[in-house]
C-alpha cells in the first residue's frame, strides 16, 4: 500500500502532467467562468476567481461570508502584482516588490496564500498546477517569494478585523434588539419552496456580527447606514404591506410569469454561487473583451470583490441595527400589532412567500446592495452602463425550472433593478428594503472606484 507521501507525490505529478498543454485547473463541468468566458480570454485572474467561486458553492458558504472570503484573495492577488508593476496607488502600505519578479506568478501565490486561510482549504494542488505553467527562472522565484510575502501581509492586515466572531450566530452585544412590533423573529420552520431548497428551523439571525467587520473601502459598516424604517402605523407601510401580500405570496394572482421567473433567477442560494458571486460572474462575462491588460484586470476584480464584501458589511450592519421583520412574519402573525388603521393591513395566517424567507432581518436588502454595488462597479470599469447582454442561471441544481432560461438586459442598471425587485416578487422583502439598499450599493461602488486604487502619474 502506498504511503501518504507517495500518494501525495503521485497526485501532484498527475496534476502537473496536463499543464504542458496549458490546461487550466478551473476548467470542467464544475467551472463557473467557463459558462461565460471565451476560451481565448482565459487568464490567471479568471482562473483564480473561478476557483474561489467553486469553493463558495462546494462549502455552501452563505452570502455575507461568501463575499468576505472571496474579497481577501482577490485583493491579495492584485496587491502582490501591483507591488511589482507599481501601476496604481494603494492605501494598505504593501510597498514595492522586486521589479524583476513575475507579477502573474506573484498574483497566483498571494491569492492562494490568502484563499487558504479565508476558505480553510490548502489550495495546494491548484497552486502547484498554476506554478507549473511557468518555466524556472529568477522572475518566477522572485514572484513566488513576493507573492507569499504579500499574501501573508494581507492576512495579518485582516487579522482581528471582526470577521471571526461573525461565524457564530450570536449577537455578541454588538447590536441592541428592538422591542416593538417591528422586531425581527423567524416565523417558524416553514422555510421551503418547491422546487428549491428547504431550511431547518432556527432561532437566531445569520451572522449578526458581520456588520462590524472592518471594511475595505468604507470608513465603517455604518458609513452608508440605511435611514429609519417606516412607522408600522403609517400609510406608507400599509401600501407596502398590501403590495407584498398580493405580489409576493406563493399563489399570487397578480405576479406575472416573468416576475415569477425573475424571483427564481436571482435567488442565488443558499447552496450555490450566492448573490455576490453572480455579480462577479457578470463582471467576468462583460470585462473579458474590454482589452484590459493583466494588472488592470487584477485591479478590476479586486475592486469588485472588495466592494461586494463592503456591500455585505453595510447590509448586515443596517439589518442588525434596524432589526426589521420579514413580510412573512408580518402577514402571517404580526399584522394586528401594528396599530395601522388601514383595512388592508390584515393578518393572513396561511400566507407564504413565493421563495424561501431568509433567516435574518429584512431591512435593507442584501440582494439589492450586492446588485447595485456590482453593477455600478462593473459599469465604471467598463466605461458605460448601457451594455446589452444575456445570461442564464449559474446554478441549476436548486431551481430546475431555470434550465434553458436566458434573460436579456440592455444595461447594467437594469440588471441591478431586476435583481433587487426579484426579492419583492418572491415575497421576502419590503420595497424600501430594495430602494435604500440600491442607493447605498451605488455609493459604495462609486467611492471605491474613485479613491481606492488611483493610477500612478
Amino acid at each position: 500500500m502506498p504511503s501518504r507521501r507517495q500518494f501525495l507525490a503521485a497526485a501532484l505529478a498527475a496534476t502537473a502532467l496536463p499543464l504542458a498543454g496549458c490546461a487550466r485547473f478551473s476548467e470542467g463541468s464544475s467551472s463557473y467562468t467557463s459558462q461565460v468566458l471565451k476560451p481565448q480570454n482565459r487568464t490567471a485572474v479568471f482562473d483564480w476567481v473561478d476557483a474561489a467561486l467553486q469553493q463558495v458553492r462546494d462549502q455552501r458558504i452563505p452570502p455575507p461570508r461568501a463575499a468576505y472570503v472571496c474579497s481577501v484573495p482577490m485583493a491579495a492577488g492584485f496587491l502582490a502584482a501591483n507591488g511589482i508593476t507599481q501601476t496604481y496607488h494603494e492605501p494598505f502600505g504593501i510597498g514595492a516588490g522586486p521589479r524583476e519578479a513575475d507579477p502573474e506568478v506573484a498574483y497566483g501565490v498571494a491569492f492562494t496564500i490568502a484563499a487558504a486561510e479565508a476558505f480553510q482549504q490548502p489550495f495546494l494542488l491548484e497552486r502547484i498546477a498554476f506554478l507549473n505553467r511557468f518555466p524556472g527562472s529568477e522572475a518566477k522565484t522572485l514572484g513566488v517569494e513576493w507573492g507569499r510575502r504579500v499574501g501573508q501581509r494581507v492576512l495579518e492586515m485582516r487579522t482581528g478585523d471582526g470577521s471571526e466572531p461573525s461565524k457564530v450566530n450570536y449577537y455578541l452585544g454588538r447590536y441592541e434588539r428592538r422591542r416593538d412590533s417591528l422586531r425581527w423573529r423567524p416565523t417558524g420552520p416553514f422555510y421551503s419552496a418547491r422546487p428549491g431548497p428547504a431550511f431547518a428551523s432556527f432561532d437566531r439571525m445569520l451572522y449578526p456580527g458581520h456588520g462590524q467587520i472592518t471594511p475595505w473601502t468604507m470608513t465603517s459598516g455604518a458609513q452608508f447606514r440605511a435611514p429609519d424604517f417606516h412607522d408600522p402605523a403609517s400609510p406608507a407601510f400599509a401600501d407596502e404591506f398590501d403590495m407584498i401580500r398580493h405580489l409576493g405570496c406563493e399563489n399570487s394572482t397578480v405576479r406575472t410569469e416573468d416576475q415569477s421567473e425573475i424571483a427564481m433567477f436571482w435567488e442565488d442560494g443558499p447552496w450555490g454561487i450566492t448573490p455576490s458571486g453572480h455579480m462577479i460572474c457578470i463582471g467576468v462575462q462583460l470585462l473579458q473583451d474590454r482589452g484590459l491588460d493583466f494588472i488592470d484586470l487584477a485591479r478590476a476584480f479586486a475592486l469588485i470583490g472588495m466592494t461586494q464584501c463592503d456591500a455585505s458589511i453595510y447590509a448586515w450592519d443596517s439589518k442588525s441595527y434596524h432589526d426589521i421583520l420579514r413580510p412573512e412574519s408580518a402577514v402571517r402573525a404580526r399584522a394586528p400589532e401594528f396599530g395601522n388603521p388601514d383595512p388592508r393591513v390584515v393578518r393572513q395566517a396561511d400566507w407564504r412567500s413565493y421563495i424561501p424567507t431568509p433567516e435574518f432581518p429584512a431591512y435593507p436588502s442584501g440582494h439589492s446592495t450586492f446588485a447595485a454595488a456590482g453593477a455600478e462597479m462593473i459599469a465604471l470599469i467598463y466605461g458605460r452602463d448601457d451594455v446589452s447582454f444575456s445570461g442564464g442561471s449559474p446554478d441549476l441544481v436548486l431551481w430546475p425550472p431555470l434550465r434553458g432560461v436566458t434573460r436579456h438586459w440592455t444595461s447594467l442598471s437594469q440588471v441591478a433593478e431586476e435583481n433587487g425587485m426579484s426579492r419583492l416578487y418572491g415575497g421576502v422583502h419590503w420595497e424600501i428594503d430594495h430602494t435604500e439598499a440600491a442607493k447605498a450599493g451605488r455609493a459604495i461602488a462609486r467611492q471605491a472606484f474613485h479613491s481606492t486604487f488611483p493610477r500612478r502619474a
